[in-house]
């Protein structure tokens, strides 16, 4: 039997690996309470809850951190920085970058992978995408403006994933992936990736991005129009913004390739989708801050759950920090009953979610970028 078809035999019958949808649902509409104590976690040594920023919120459940490597994320992070500079990046812009650690990023959340040079691939695409969230999209004291964000998306589309040339009506396309720093940076990581993954690897990142990019669309009309969503609303396009575009580079830094038909399978992706969603609701959670110091405060479940209960934000805070546990505790099932398709490169590439989301927090814990106190 196949992998794929081991793979159906073993996920037969009901496709719900949770209660997600209900639980949500019911902390969407009822009235806010005081965070009951976090329960037991249970015999698993992978999980625990972790205490995060003054530690006066509920601790986050979730995956503990496989490997700190300091000099391994210094030495990425060296290589980074040299290479935002050959993109175009100013001299104090390259020393943001640097600051930011997404070479520490990277280390702690690719454990399986010690080489600095392949690791710099997830390092690249991340500081590439965070620099078109932060100047295209969200930051508008760094010159991001809604109305202008999907003309710019479109043009990153044809930097990572080039279109073929139409002649003379190319030749503008071509000067402006050549001359804007953040087409740079994604057209250039995009080339470093297919040095070690394959044509369908290379792809899947890209389309992971572009399905990423309609959500930051959708954002920028919400804030261009001045109307916010409901937290449910918002939280259907953070599931395709989320660090799942991150994870998508699991196999790639590993040294080897979880096949198309097992990585899209209904059942496998939804553990990465939830994957993904856990480790951007840790996300959300510490960047409340600098979320409302903009002046066109970003989309963040923490802020609209606030608005739509009319609640304190500590009060939002606790309920984001259980829908998180909530929906870490769907991937742990989920990766529990995949567990028993023998498949080598699944188990890794499951691990490898579980890694990542492990050190996912460990990175926003002691990133400067995130340093300071929720506002209640």
């Amino acid at each position: 039997m196949t992998e794929q078809g081991a793979l159906a035999t073993l996920l037969a019958g009901p496709s719900g690996l949770g209660t997600s949808a209900a639980r949500l649902a019911a902390r969407l509409t009822a009235v806010p309470q005081e965070a009951p104590p976090p329960e037991e976690p249970g015999l698993d040594p992978a999980y625990a809850y972790r205490p995060w920023g003054d530690g006066s919120a509920p601790p986050l459940y979730c995956p503990v951190t496989e490997r700190i490597n300091d000099p391994l994320a210094v030495e990425v992070d060296r290589r980074l920085t040299l290479w935002a500079g050959e993109c175009g990046f100013d001299e104090e812009e390259c020393e943001q970058i640097g600051k930011a650690g997404f070479g520490r990023l990277v280390m702690l959340a690719h454990p399986d992978c010690e080489d600095p040079e392949r690791l710099l691939i997830s390092a690249k695409l991340n500081a590439a995408w965070w620099a078109a969230d932060d100047l295209y999209a969200d930051d508008t004291s760094l010159g991001a403006v809604p109305a202008e964000l999907p003309p710019k998306l479109a043009l990153a589309m044809a930097a990572m994933d080039p279109v073929p040339s139409l002649g003379e009506f190319s030749r503008d396309l071509d000067e402006t992936l050549l001359n804007d720093r953040v087409l740079v940076a994604l057209g250039s990581a995009t080339d470093f990736l297919r040095r070690s993954g394959t044509a369908a690897q290379v792809q899947r990142v890209c389309y992971s991005t572009f399905a990423m990019f309609v959500s930051w669309t959708a954002y920028a009309a919400w804030r261009h129009s001045g109307k916010y969503p409901p937290a449910w609303e918002y939280l259907a396009a953070r599931q395709h913004d989320s660090f799942y575009t991150s994870m998508t580079l699991i196999d790639v830094l590993g040294g080897y390739e979880l096949t198309a038909n097992l990585y899209y399978d209904p059942r496998v992706r939804e553990a990465a989708i939830q994957a993904g969603t856990a480790a951007v609701l840790v996300n959300d959670v510490h960047s409340v801050t600098k979320d409302l110091e903009d002046e066109s405060p970003p989309c963040n479940a923490v802020l609209l759950i606030a608005d739509d209960r009319k609640c304190t934000i500590e009060e939002a805070t606790a309920i984001t920090v259980e829908l998180h546990n909530d929906v870490v505790r769907d991937f742990q099932a989920a990766h529990e009953k995949l567990s028993a398709v023998p498949s080598v490169e699944l188990q890794r590439f499951l691990r490898g979610l579980r890694g990542w989301m492990g050190g996912g927090f460990e990175w926003h814990s002691t990133s400067p970028r995130y340093r300071t106190k929720p506002s209640v």
